[in-house]
């Protein structure tokens, strides 16, 4: 580099460095001349905005059509790309649910797969929109915007009535189980392959299961109370079963209020109280990651074009989900398929895709504390606020949505939540460990396959 001399003094001074250009930004020199006061981030070519933070910087504004699609396309990792080659089968399964309106397995199957990349994009959308805010508020919110598929179907479900309780009620447990069997389970086995095993902070862990050993005490206590009082009604006893109904949607209404108050509790504890301690935590993740030079130079999308993709995203998983919900009813009544498969398994497994797909992603990069904040924020917020979500629209709509669990979910999400605690008390996993939760999952799966419905929702049927 060549240096000037200054004539008063004689001394040698080095010019101030040229601007440098992003390689994903577009080529707008007077841009680039009117933003050159901006600062960098640790020397790499990132132009820093007021309020994003460098992780998330895409170096562009406004919306750019095919740079948008191209990046969208691409996704956070492989596996995302090869989800976002699903999107010809969203417009087939909406042409198919008006054009053949009675072939009902089809419409189902369709609008199952089609669920897949929608998913897909609304947890890209909420991964960008994360990468530009502080790391535990983004990873609350990225958890948040993940959860909308299930609250969208939970919505759609609910609306259609007393009929739909149950497969309700399995899928709040359902999406519980998937996220600390199957997701966890395989965060272990696929980081564990790369690695004799992996370490995660006590502060991610513990906290995290025992707010779901709390959580999975309170869903449980309802059928608790249902299950002992009714085993106790004699002729000399003075509650009727219809009593014993109202007692049970009140104490559920009652569990659910104060289950919001522990997730707002929850959230205040990470961003607030123990704000420094996760982000460093999150931070130090950061720095463990294999691909982060990669993920730093890669294009992003700008903070308008990540708001689009959030409103695409979830205008098509609502969509998708009304068409979903709508053919639950005959793959039950026709296909003979049960509640408990259909909650605890399938619905599960389609509006999780995307989440255990960003989870496995982190894990496999060694990131397992956001691997853990992930998966256990996941089931989390399922258990402290989809579930009160979902309790009190059904209040609203003077529908029986309770928390009376069959015997058969309760014992087994508690007995999930115990053999996860158990896994994560040492602070550290294997691919062993992974293999093992993810056998339990298969084994609670085909226990569901053969569960029979209960008589009460067989009459709605």
């Amino acid at each position: 580099m060549r240096h000037s001399t200054d004539p008063t003094t004689g001394s040698s001074t080095e010019p101030k460095p040229d601007t440098i250009i992003p390689p994903h930004s577009s080529s707008g020199n007077s841009r680039h001349a009117r933003n050159s006061s901006l600062p960098f981030y640790g020397g790499s070519p990132m132009r820093i905005t007021r309020g994003i933070k460098p992780e998330g910087e895409s170096g562009r504004r406004g919306v750019h059509p095919w740079k948008f699609l191209k990046i969208c396309f691409q996704g956070s990792c492989q596996a995302g790309m090869v989800m976002n080659f699903l999107w010809p089968v969203v417009p087939a399964a909406i042409a198919v649910n008006y054009a053949r309106p009675k072939d009902f397995l089809a419409i189902f199957i369709l609008n199952y797969i089609a669920m897949i990349p929608a998913a897909n994009l609304l947890g890209f959308a909420s991964q960008e929109l994360a990468r530009k805010l502080p790391k535990v508020l983004g990873v609350i919110l990225e958890t948040t915007f993940g959860s909308l598929v299930e609250i969208v179907l939970f919505m759609v479900l609910i609306a259609k009535g007393d009929g739909s309780v149950q497969i309700i009620k399995a899928a709040i447990l359902g999406s519980i189980l998937a996220n600390l069997l199957l997701c966890l389970g395989l965060c272990f086995f696929f980081g564990g392959l790369r690695r004799n095993e992996q370490s995660f902070h006590e502060a991610v862990s513990e906290v995290g299961s025992n707010l779901m050993l709390v959580a999975g005490m309170g869903l449980i206590i309802p059928a608790l109370f249902a299950a002992s009082v009714t085993s106790g009604i004699t002729e000399s006893t003075p509650m009727s079963p219809e009593q014993l109904d109202r007692h049970v949607l009140r104490i559920s209404r009652a569990v659910a209020i104060i289950l919001v108050c522990g997730y707002f509790l929850y959230v205040f504890f990470q961003i607030r109280s123990h704000h420094g301690l996760y982000e460093d935590l999150l931070e130090s993740d950061e720095a463990k990651d294999v691909d982060r030079s990669r993920d730093l130079y890669k294009a992003k999308l700008t903070l308008t074009e990540t708001l689009l993709a959030l409103a695409l995203a979830l205008a098509c998983v609502s969509l998708i989900a009304v068409f979903l919900v709508a053919q639950i009813h005959h793959l039950v009544a026709e296909r003979h398929v049960s509640d408990a498969f259909v909650g605890l398994i399938l619905v599960p497994l389609v509006e999780k895709a995307a989440e255990h797909i960003t989870a496995v992603d982190e894990a496999w990069d060694n990131q397992m504390n956001f691997a853990l904040s992930h998966v256990l924020g996941s089931s989390i917020q399922t258990a402290l606020l989809n579930t009160p979500l979902v309790v009190f629209v059904g209040w609203g709509l003077h529908l029986d949505m309770n928390l009376k669990f069959e015997p058969f979910d309760a014992a087994v999400l508690i007995l999930a939540i115990l053999v996860v605690g158990g896994f994560l008390r040492d602070k550290k996993s294997n691919y062993l460990e992974g293999a093992l939760c993810v056998m339990v999952y298969v084994m609670i799966a085909i226990c569901a396959y053969f569960y029979p419905n209960p008589l009460a929702a067989e009459g709605h049927h």
